[in-house]
């Protein structure tokens, strides 16, 4: 709604929807840079594809290079592409590869790709190997996808793990009541979700950026307020926008002047000066 009515602010400024359009566009992006930083980074997702073309023409010459399969099967796993980082990384593992690392890449891309029971197989394996591995990631993603299939008791329990090691987390504390009160327990849900915003407001700057998004979707209503905050400021700058002679021209069926206004013409000139 707040964006409905910025278009129209703008629209009347500028006369041209299209331009309109692409302003709202920028100011979206420059106001998420300098504050809410909630938008992906175009500058980083242009990299991280030039990087990504850069190790497929790696790996179409030299299809035995790993490091390039492991790089590139990270990415496709954060562009959610997993069946695709299946196809990249399973060479690595056939090769003899059974690092954590690549257990753990290999399994989330499982999970992705829909294959639950190798995925769970891959990150249990990871699990004996290095049970905290990345902080507890191994339970968070396996809590992610359970949850995602339907499995709520096994979401559940993954994920009350991985909160009692990331004391801090808002993504799992988050996740956790969504399972939460899908088993019913709605109390506990909304406990959680309090918990949530706690730690995102009592989080060091760096760390509320990176958990923004999942503490605005444990407690909506402070994004709903600053919209509604927005649309506010719009209407009341578009109520006085007439005060300022700032409205859209209107053009009638006789063009700029319409019926009624149109200019008179050369032959009636002659008729006034006749009489």
């Amino acid at each position: 709604m707040s964006k409905w009515i910025l278009w129209v602010f703008l629209t009347l400024l500028t006369g041209s929807p299209f331009l309109s359009l692409g302003l709202i566009v920028l100011i979206v992006f420059v106001a998420d840079r300098f504050t809410w930083q909630v938008l992906p980074s175009p500058v980083r997702l242009l990299k991280r594809f030039q990087r990504a073309g850069e190790l497929a023409s790696t790996i179409l010459t030299n299809p035995h290079e790993r490091r390039a399969r492991h790089e590139l099967a990270d990415i496709r796993v954060e562009q959610r592409r997993y069946a695709e980082a299946v196809d990249i990384l399973k060479p690595n593992l056939e090769a003899g590869d059974e690092d954590v690392d690549t257990l753990y890449l290999l399994g989330v891309a499982y999970l992705g790709a829909g294959d639950a029971q190798r995925g769970e197989l891959l990150l249990d394996e990871a699990a004996k190997l290095d049970p905290g591995h990345k902080l507890g990631g191994i339970d968070l993603e396996r809590g992610r996808f359970r949850l995602k299939r339907g499995d709520v008791a096994g979401a559940v329990e993954a994920l009350g793990r991985y909160c009692q090691v990331r004391h801090g987390t808002v993504e799992g504390r988050y996740l956790l009541a969504k399972a939460l009160a899908q088993a019913g327990q709605g109390a506990e849900a909304k406990q959680m979700r309090d918990q949530a915003w706690t730690e995102y407001v009592a989080a060091p700057r760096f760390q509320r950026r990176r958990e923004r998004k999942w503490a605005w979707r444990a407690r909506p209503s402070r994004p709903l307020m600053y919209a509604a905050a927005l649309a506010l400021v719009l209407g009341l700058l578009g109520s006085l926008l007439p005060q300022f002679g700032m409205t859209p021209e209107v053009r009638g069926p006789g063009g700029r002047y319409g019926t009624y206004g149109a200019p008179p013409s050369a032959s009636g000139g002659e008729e006034y000066l006749g009489e």
